[in-house]
């Protein structure tokens, strides 16, 4: 099988309002369609990045919450406990997402991988993020 391309993540949130307004104003994403799905009490929102990275937002009433402590404490779980973007400045992306109301995991640095600068972040609901920014 082949011609596969990245489409969207979804996250389960608690707050779509809240999540949707972090995630345009902190990572420039933009919605692309909304929907809602009342007899099952489901609201959705597509966002997309610029890059064309999307996340699908859905929130479900009385949904149960995931919190990780930190970038590590994920991997204890099995199933999705991060997502990564790439982004141009590390730096101006955290700034951005911690006035947008994101709280810092890890600072800033050197990724494992080379040639890469790396942190973790978490949304409002305490999602992680991991930004990446290629230093090449």
């Amino acid at each position: 099988m082949t011609g596969f391309a990245f489409d969207h993540v979804g996250l389960s949130v608690a707050d779509l309002d809240t999540q949707r307004r972090f995630y345009t104003e902190a990572l420039g994403f933009q919605q692309e369609h909304c929907t809602e799905f009342r007899d099952a009490h489901i609201r959705i929102a597509l966002l997309r990045a610029p890059g064309g990275a999307g996340l699908e937002l859905t929130e479900r009433a009385g949904s149960t919450p995931q919190r990780f402590t930190d970038a590590f404490d994920g991997a204890g779980v099995q199933g999705y406990f991060h997502w990564a973007l790439t982004v141009a400045d590390l730096d101006t992306a955290m700034a951005a997402a911690a006035a947008a109301g994101a709280r810092t995991v890890t600072t800033p640095a050197a990724a494992a991988r080379p040639g890469i600068r790396f942190a973790y972040l978490a949304d409002p609901e305490g999602n992680l993020i991991e930004l990446l920014q290629p230093l090449t």
